[in-house]
């Protein structure tokens, strides 16, 4: 299946274009990186406070923002979690003290607020949040109450109702982690019990799900770690490249991937968004598939050396290029689509790596028609320049040395 067949594009004809857009948008990230917003990077890597909230109705991120403000919590990061619908929120505090002390009371910051701009349901005064009262805390309360009068069974039979109340709570499905009002809990437990959890407790209208903390010697680790991966998977390439062609065509890839990410990286700097491990992740993920598609104009380059001897190398890059093209813009259209789609509809905990993949497979693509085929011809001119020979001798030159090797 092709879209299109003997197309005669002057790719390398439109060289200076193409590198004027390289550097526009190469510059424009790195003056961010620098200057500006920085690498924005997640908790994952600063270390901090991760928070995931449900609510019992559609959350207001800007009502939550207004309620962490007024906590003194202005850097708190909040966005929408899970599936649409869902009513979660998770709210990430970035916490730059290194003591453990200093990152639980980022969390217990974070609970209080919300618990402050909370909807409650009935009279709050002197009670417990009920949303966010663990059972030990719930049972303790029934057994200094003790509404059934049960004696010395009072703390198992106590804590048996307490027990069941929370994993009514948390584990019932149909509730996903809230309470909407305490007659869902007729069933579970007796009248006098249930009477009491009125008097002493009350509804809020959100429930912390599940709290994560990063230190911040995990997040340097982390930080090192991404960069080595990203290095060593370029240095494994330049390698291989070298050994399967030659070394300019090795170092045109490694620089095209390079390019991808700079670019890359640059763009969630320029839109303020977090890098975190799932990044990475994308990121990596798009060196090997730029890496791809240049090896496929590579290996079709190659092909053609021991094909055309007699013509310029320049318009053999430019043959090449045109003959795969077709392939080039199924495979990497197809792949467009997908991680387009999950960059729409995926949601918000995948957004990060879904809009790492848009960026870096059309930028991947682009670098492998513009940057790396492009850098070998430069090359290869180059070096015909030094030894005062044209273009078509440099062709020859090229070709001789591939059925050389294919020979070895």
């Amino acid at each position: 299946m092709e879209f299109f067949r003997n197309t005669n594009i002057d790719f390398l004809g439109k060289k200076w274009y193409f590198l004027a857009f390289s550097l526009v948008f190469s510059v424009a990230g790195i003056l961010s990186m620098l200057f500006w917003h920085h690498i924005p990077l997640g908790v994952d890597f600063k270390g901090g406070t991760m928070v995931y909230v449900k609510y019992t109705h559609a959350p207001q991120p800007d009502k939550i923002r207004q309620t962490l403000d007024a906590a003194n919590l202005k850097d708190a990061r909040i966005q929408s979690f899970g599936q649409a619908g869902n009513d979660e929120v998770l709210i990430s505090l970035n916490i730059e003290e290194t003591s453990e002390a200093a990152l639980d009371r980022g969390k217990n910051q974070i609970i209080r607020a919300l618990e402050i701009g909370a909807e409650t349901t009935g009279d709050i005064a002197n009670k417990k949040d009920l949303q966010n009262s663990s059972a030990d805390v719930i049972a303790a309360d029934l057994l200094q109450r003790d509404p059934l009068h049960l004696g010395t069974d009072a703390q198992a039979q106590y804590a048996q109702f307490a027990q069941a109340v929370a994993n009514y709570r948390d584990k019932n499905p149909a509730n996903e982690g809230v309470l909407h009002n305490f007659n869902e809990l007729a069933n579970l437990v007796p009248a006098p019990v249930l009477q009491t959890l009125q008097q002493d407790f009350y509804l809020s209208d959100f429930a912390v799900r599940n709290v994560e903390i990063v230190g911040p010697q995990v997040g340097k680790q982390l930080q090192r770690q991404a960069l080595l991966a990203t290095l060593y998977s370029l240095a494994g390439m330049l390698v291989y490249l070298w050994f399967r062609f030659e070394l300019i065509y090795g170092v045109g890839a490694v620089v095209a991937c390079f390019h991808d990410t700079i670019i890359t990286v640059g763009a969630f700097s320029l839109t303020n968004k977090e890098i975190s491990l799932t990044v990475i992740a994308a990121i990596l993920t798009l060196i090997g598939y730029s890496m791809n598609d240049t090896i496929v104009v590579y290996d079709r380059m190659r092909e053609n050396l021991k094909l055309l001897r007699r013509e310029k190398l320049s318009d053999i890059v430019n043959k090449s290029i045109n003959q795969t093209l077709s392939r080039t813009i199924l495979t990497s259209g197809l792949t467009f689509l997908t991680v387009l789609s999950l960059f729409l509809f995926g949601g918000e905990v995948l957004h990060g790596f879904s809009f790492a993949l848009v960026i870096g497979i059309l930028i991947g693509t682009y670098s492998s028609i513009a940057v790396a085929a492009p850098m070998v011809v430069a090359y290869q001119d180059w070096q015909a320049s030094r030894s005062s020979r044209g273009p078509v001798p440099a062709a020859a030159e090229q070709a001789r040395k591939q059925k050389a090797r294919v020979k070895a």
